[in-house]
Parts: structure tokens; C-alpha cells; sequence
């Protein structure tokens, strides 16, 4: 090792004498050598011009459990607060008690194939007998996205030196097969409404004509409803962004007709309790089997909604701001729903090249000479 770095643990620290003579001990908050020297090559060319280094006092040995737990408070701000609290509670389980320097990318990657081959999803497959369903890449993915996002907070909120952040943002996140496209037909739609319970009816139809995701109509309040206007304006949204979404005639009908509370600030909420609803899966579920819909879960709604606005010939960029994606790679999965304007498209180009008539034109054409 070079004169003036050392190595203590798996972190390279530097030495060197400061302004008054005294020998000063800091860390690099790094395991590579080019860190270290460049550090002591910095704090040297800093003594030569007659100024006191400033050093970073040294971090405490945080753990996973410390920092999910200062983690859960911060997230208690965003509107999917519950989903991330449950995924924080389950990572600490795991990594509770492992310091948070010790986190490397060998570490994390066993996590993601531990998930992948056991599971933890427990079902009875005989009368004595269970086993654990494998977890889906999504699911595992989900689980290291948080864990990077805590990592970067642990660093800003000095509780771990940068290196390990870029231990674990070297972790590759798993191949995801997102092809899976349910949605209903207007008839299944129908269907489907006629068996819903009285609570979740509202709850379907906003669904179906907002394209909302199950977790912002759930903690939906009245102070983001502006009937007047006719837009509901959601402040927090997945992606962190605000979104505005037009309320049409149907929704409007629908909520005006919803039982209001002055002491209760949700839109949907049990009307014994005053408390807004944590889930509706049991009674949706109820409502598919008696129409017999089968694989076909709360979120597809989501999908029925942009489904059915591309088949009507809405442009993909308005389905995009509408369902709040960020980019259009994830509204791309609704384009072969709408196979028109290709058609359109390869239609005008004959026109331009061959100076023929559109598809369209002959059609009109046809039509007036049967008038």
C-alpha cells in the first residue's frame, strides 16, 4: 500500500499531517485505491495553500433495521405509503440486523435468487401439506428498486458512506415479462357492474372511466374532486408527478350521487366506520365469479380503461397523460389495439406515390351513390 493510505476493514483511509503538525486519520468512504489517493493528493495540495482540511466526521455503523425505520417515516409523505411500508417490513425481516456497510452486490443478488426459487407465498396443495409458490421477476425487482432508493436516502442522510451505494446500484434488475394485457369488453364491463356490491360499484366505474390505479381512487378525497370544473387533480401520483384527470358525465353522476360526511374527508369509505376502505379484493373477486370472469384482477381495470380509448381511436400520447406515465414505452403495450391508422397511414403514401384515392374517399364515394 502507498505511503499515507491504509486499508481498515474493507474501507481505504488516508494519513497525513495538517496545518499545526498533528497527524489527521480520514476515511475515504471508498475500497478503491484511485479514491484514496486522489482524496490524499486533494487534502495535501489543500496544506500546501495554508488551509484546514475540513473532515467528515466518521459514520456510525448503521443497520438495514435503522435505516428502514427512519425510511418508513419519510415515505409516510407519498401516496403509496402503505404498499412501500409493507415491502420495507418484509426487507427488514431479511436484512435487519446486517450493517449497512456490509452490503455488496453478491449479497443482493442471492436475495434475488432466493425470492425467485422459494417463495414466500404459502398454499395448501393437500390435506397436510403446503409449499411456496415462486416469486415473480416483477415482485423481486420491486423489492431491489426500494432497496436502491434506501441506500441513496442512506446517504443522504449520512447513515452510509457512498461506496456501498454503488454496490448495490450494480445489482441488475431481473428480465420481466409485462406482455400481460386483460381487459373487459363493454358487455363484460356491464356485466360486471350489475353484480357489484353497493359500496363497490362507485368505486368499478371510477376505475373504468379514469383509469385510476387502485390506491389513489382508495385514498381519493373530496379536496381533489372539482365537480364544478370537472377534473379530478391527483397531487402525488406513482411516478411523483401531478396529474389531472376529466371526469365525464357518467363519473359525474356517480359521485354527485355518493354519501358525503363532513367529519369524513375520502371519497369512498364504510359507512359504519367513517374510515376510507384498505381493500376491495374480496368483494371484486365475488362480483368475477358470479359472471364467471376468470384471471382478471383489480388493476386490469386500468387496462380495460386505455384498452377501450385506443380501440375509439384515441391517440396514444392522450392515452399516455391520461394513465400518468412518465413515457410512452409503457402505453406502447395498447398500439396494436388500434391497427387503423397504420392502415391510414400505408393508405395516404399510395396516394402520394401512385396519385390514387384513399381508402376513405372511396368509401365516401360509395356511400353518396347509394343515397
Amino acid at each position: 500500500m502507498a505511503k499515507g493510505i491504509y486499508k481498515r476493514g474493507k474501507v481505504l483511509w488516508i494519513r497525513y499531517a495538517g496545518l499545526d503538525g498533528k497527524i489527521i486519520f480520514e476515511s475515504s468512504h471508498s475500497d478503491k485505491f484511485k479514491d484514496a489517493q486522489d482524496l490524499l493528493i486533494q487534502r495535501k495540495g489543500e496544506i500546501k495553500e495554508g488551509k484546514q482540511p475540513e473532515v467528515k466526521k466518521r459514520i456510525p455503523n448503521h443497520t438495514f433495521r435503522e435505516l428502514a425505520q427512519e425510511y418508513i417515516k419519510w415515505t409516510e409523505r407519498q401516496r403509496a405509503f402503505r404498499q412501500k411500508q409493507q415491502v420495507v417490513n418484509q426487507l427488514k425481516e431479511t436484512f435487519g440486523n446486517i450493517p449497512l456497510r456490509h452490503f455488496n452486490t453478491r449479497l443482493l443478488e442471492q436475495y434475488q435468487t432466493d425470492r425467485l426459487q422459494k417463495g414466500n407465498k404459502k398454499v395448501k396443495v393437500g390435506k397436510n401439506e403446503w409449499r411456496y409458490l415462486p416469486n415473480k421477476p416483477a415482485t423481486t425487482n420491486r423489492h431491489i428498486a426500494v432497496i436502491k432508493h434506501m441506500f441513496t436516502k442512506a446517504v443522504q442522510w449520512e447513515m452510509v458512506e457512498e461506496y456501498a451505494l454503488k454496490k448495490v446500484r450494480q445489482v441488475k434488475l431481473l428480465e420481466e415479462n409485462n406482455r400481460r394485457l386483460r381487459y373487459l369488453s363493454k358487455e363484460e364491463c356491464q356485466a360486471l357492474l350489475n353484480v357489484c356490491d353497493s359500496h363497490l360499484k362507485p368505486i368499478v366505474i371510477t376505475a373504468l372511466n379514469t383509469g385510476m390505479r387502485k390506491g389513489e381512487i382508495l385514498s381519493l378525497k373530496w379536496d381533489n374532486v372539482d365537480l364544478r370544473h370537472g377534473f379530478i387533480l391527483l397531487d402525488i401520483t406513482k411516478n411523483g408527478e401531478r396529474r389531472e384527470i376529466p371526469i365525464n358525465e357518467t363519473l359525474r353522476t356517480i359521485l354527485q350521487g355518493l354519501t358525503r360526511r363532513l367529519d369524513v374527508p375520502y371519497v369512498f369509505f364504510a359507512i359504519e366506520t367513517g374510515k376510507p376502505f384498505q381493500d376491495v379484493k374480496r368483494s371484486f373477486n365475488t362480483a368475477l365469479r358470479k359472471i364467471g370472469i376468470r384471471d382478471f384482477h383489480f388493476h386490469d381495470l386500468r387496462h380495460t380503461f386505455a384498452s377501450h380509448l385506443v380501440m375509439a381511436g384515441i391517440d396514444i400520447t392522450t392515452v399516455k397523460e391520461l394513465l400518468g406515465h412518465k413515457t410512452l414505452t409503457m402505453t406502447l403495450r395498447y398500439a396494436h389495439l388500434s391497427p387503423s391508422h397504420k392502415v391510414k397511414a400505408v393508405d395516404i403514401l399510395d396516394n402520394a406515390l401512385n396519385e390514387k384515392p384513399t381508402i376513405q374517399k372511396l368509401y365516401k364515394k360509395e356511400a353518396a351513390s347509394h343515397v
